[in-house]
């Protein structure tokens, strides 16, 4: 891997401010989706040594929430500089791991930075209260205090700025934090874990460690030291680590699955709204929990909104994500490109129609032509099931009460999206779209400074913001008499 920082390649976990092997020697192989080429391997750690790193992140944290607001921000603050200062490199790593196109990674990799620096300044505002008391003589104080040990476990689809938007709000308040990065993506992870070690974190404070998502999930989930379990990925997934958890009643935020509506009404701008669909649909090949999976478009402006899309659509290039001007790189394993081949195939056979794509891409391997289907019905899994590919179906709505209720027949509730001009509209359907984010004429919604999380099955709490704190943090009530 050519890097100008060879350092920031690391195939050791990073523990208490060392970087270690596996104790039996055991690792897991990483390859690259685009290629199947081997990258190289990490180590496997087993549930005792996971127990004993959260050991060492608990006695951390003992130091770590009793350092100021200031002193963890300036340390934060570097970080995100040294981030920045190697986004090449570090896109680089993402690329030839996880797939996206270089571009895409940096833009990834700076979002990461963004939410660093975003909470290295909030670090200093986590604000009680004083309460007046009815009562003579005595006074009501409330507090905000670090929850402790977080145990913070990411996906593969965005392996550095899940981990920053997790770790930077949990660092902030004064937690410590271990990190179970992806399988599949694990190099990210250590390499901004080689950045927060040049920054000055103290030992123990962040911590990374790769291995079995079975073992290392449920130590995390079971240990009473680890008193805040984020996850990001699957429902079924998160489902799981939150029965494990409930053994010790841990604080947990869960970020999971997605079923996300994309609704263009007869009085939108159609050029923004293809715009805003080609954003939402075939970021990162279709790979997000944000991706619109169902696009509802209005009778009246069906066919015109079918031939703009399909166009540009036609218009993606795809490749190995290190290749100039590609647009759509691989899916992340054959799984995933199975589950694309199956949803479309179903499809056809409930009677949608191809537009663009439908098939295995001439490059062979995890490569699936960007697709969009029309006349899509009701009766096809891709209309249930979250597809994390890039097939984009299209179906035909009527009115505005009928397109609400399709929108929220899904146990999901992620984000939704819709593209309209009357201001009256607008209000109405976002107060009766079911989800916790609601992106009007706007198909990229996510910054630092947005309340990401999910409603129904997809999860809950808050990552990003000033309420992101809210979950790496615990309430205080100090009744103070004899005054």
């Amino acid at each position: 891997m050519e890097l100008n920082n060879k350092s920031l390649f690391k195939e050791k976990c990073y523990v208490n401010g060392s970087w270690v092997e596996s104790q039996s020697g055991d690792f897991l192989e990483v390859n690259n989706p685009a290629t199947q080429e081997i990258i190289g391997k990490v180590p496997k750690f087993t549930k005792d040594e996971t127990k004993k790193v959260i050991e060492n992140a608990n006695d951390a944290f003992q130091t770590w929430k009793n350092t100021t607001a200031k002193e963890r921000s300036v340390i934060l603050k570097k970080w995100g500089d040294l981030i920045v200062e190697n986004v090449e490199d570090l896109a680089k790593i993402m690329t030839i791991e996880q797939g996206k196109p270089v571009a895409e990674a940096k833009g990834e990799i700076l979002m990461g930075a963004s939410y660093i620096e975003f909470y290295a300044e909030e670090a200093k505002r986590v604000y009680g209260d004083i309460i007046p008391d009815p009562r003579p003589g005595k006074r009501i104080v409330v507090i905000k205090q670090p929850v402790g040990v977080v145990g913070a476990i990411t996906p593969w689809n965005f392996p550095n700025s899940m981990i920053t938007r997790k770790c930077a709000a949990a660092l902030a308040v004064g937690c410590t934090a271990v990190v179970k990065p992806a399988s599949q993506t694990p190099y990210s992870a250590l390499a901004v874990a080689e950045l927060a070690h040049r920054a000055g974190f103290p030992k123990g404070v962040f911590n990374i460690i790769t291995g079995s998502a079975k073992d290392i999930g449920l130590e995390l989930t079971k240990n009473p030291m680890v008193r805040k379990i984020s996850f990001t990925g699957s429902t079924e997934v998160g489902k799981i680590l939150m029965e494990q958890s409930a053994s010790t009643v841990k604080k947990v935020s869960m970020e999971l699955g997605g079923h996300a509506p994309f609704i263009v009404f007869d009085d939108a701008d159609l050029n923004e709204a293809v715009t805003g669909a080609m954003q939402s649909k075939f970021r990162n090949s279709g790979q997000t929990c944000i991706c619109s999976n169902r696009i509802f478009v209005h009778e009246k402006v069906y066919d015109e909104f079918l031939e703009k899309f399909s166009a540009e659509v036609k218009k993606i290039k795809v490749g190995n994500g290190l290749d100039e001007g590609v647009v759509s790189g691989p899916l992340i394993d054959k799984s995933s490109l199975d589950k694309v081949i199956d949803h479309v195939q179903d499809a056809v056979n409930t009677g949608a129609k191809i537009a663009v794509g439908g098939d295995v891409h001439s490059l062979g391997g995890n490569f699936y032509q960007p697709t969009v289907l029309s006349h899509v019905t009701t009766k096809a899994k891709i209309t249930f099931e979250e597809t994390f590919g890039p097939v984009a179906p299209l179906y035909k709505f009527s009115n505005d009460e009928e397109v609400i209720n399709l929108a929220n027949d899904t146990p999901y509730g992620l984000a939704s999206y819709f593209y309209s001009r009357d201001i009256s509209r607008v209000w109405k359907i976002a107060e009766a779209l079911e989800y916790g984010i609601v992106s009007i004429n706007n198909g990229l919604p996510t910054i630092a400074e947005i309340p990401f999380g999910g409603v129904k099955e997809s999860g809950m709490g808050r990552e990003g913001s000033k309420y992101g704190l809210d979950d790496y943090l615990v309430i205080k009530y100090i009744s103070m008499g004899g005054i």
